[in-house]
C-alpha cells in the first residue's frame, strides 16, 4: 500500500478515508466468472486462486445470523469444508450462533479477498452436521484449542482470568487423559445455501456480479435446479 498521510493530515475522517486506496487488484482472466453447473466447483476455484496470490486467511469469512427479536449479528470465523451440500462451520451450540441459529436457522457467509478483488456471499439456512461430523471437526483441532472449546463460556462476563486459565488447565488434563473425548456442545453446522453470489472488482466501479439461485428454495439440499443471474453491479 502507498505511503498515505496520517489521519490528521485530513479535514476529517470521511476525507482520510476517502484517500485509501481500494480495489486495487489486478485484472483478472476473462474466464475467471464463467460458471461451473452448480456453485461450489466455482467457488473451489477462487479460493484456490486466492491462495495462490498469498492472500491471508482466505478461509476466513464472516457468519451473520439474527437474535430472536430480529437484531443482526455478525463475526469472523473459519471455513471448515466446502462440498455440494454447502458450506461448513463450527462452533459450540451454548455459544450465540449457536443459540441463534437454534432459534433461526436463516445466515449468511461473505468472503473478502482484497488481494484478487473478489466476494463470495452464501445465502442459506444452516443445518447440524451429523456427530461423526462434529467430532472429526473437533477432534482436528490442537489440544490447546480443543480445551478453550470445552472450558469457555463463550460470550459470558469474564470476572477473573485466574478462573479462565484453571478451566482450561482443567480440560487440557481431560482431553490428555482421553485424546478421544469430545466435548458434548461442539457443532458442526452446513450452510445449505439458496443463493451464492460472485463479485469481482474493477477500479472503475464497473464491478461484475454471478449469481447461483434456486428457482424455490427448499428446507433439503440438492446438486440441481441451480440457475444464473449476471447482475448489475
Amino acid at each position: 500500500m502507498p505511503d498515505i498521510a496520517p489521519r490528521s493530515s485530513f479535514a476529517d475522517t470521511r476525507a482520510w478515508l476517502r484517500a485509501l486506496p481500494a480495489l486495487t487488484a489486478t485484472a483478472a482472466p476473462a474466464d475467471v466468472l464463467d460458471p461451473t453447473p452448480t456453485p461450489s466447483p466455482l467457488f473451489l476455484r477462487w479460493l484456490e486462486d486466492a491462495v495462490a496470490a498469498g492472500v491471508p486467511e482466505p478461509q476466513a469469512a464472516v457468519l451473520s445470523t439474527t437474535e430472536v427479536d430480529g437484531r443482526v449479528d455478525a463475526r469472523v470465523l473459519i471455513l471448515k469444508d466446502v462440498d455440494e451440500r454447502g458450506w461448513w462451520f463450527s462452533g459450540s451450540v451454548d455459544s450465540p450462533k449457536g443459540r441463534q441459529l437454534a432459534a433461526n436457522p436463516s445466515a449468511a457467509l461473505t468472503f473478502y479477498w482484497a488481494g484478487v478483488g473478489r466476494q463470495v456471499r452464501v445465502r442459506g439456512h444452516a443445518e447440524p452436521g451429523e456427530a461423526r461430523v462434529s467430532a472429526r471437526d473437533y477432534l482436528e483441532r490442537s489440544v490447546t484449542a480443543r480445551a478453550v472449546a470445552a472450558a469457555s463460556r463463550q460470550s459470558e462476563v469474564l470476572a477473573d482470568p485466574v478462573e479462565y486459565d484453571l478451566a482450561v488447565a482443567e480440560a487440557v488434563a481431560r482431553i490428555e487423559a482421553d485424546p478421544g473425548i469430545v466435548a458434548p456442545a461442539w457443532q458442526a453446522w452446513c450452510l445449505v445455501p439458496d443463493s451464492v453470489e460472485f463479485w469481482l472488482a474493477d477500479p472503475g466501479r464497473r464491478h461484475q456480479r454471478l449469481r447461483y439461485g434456486r428457482p424455490e428454495p427448499s428446507a433439503g439440499w440438492s446438486t440441481t435446479g441451480w440457475i444464473t443471474d449476471v447482475l448489475w453491479p
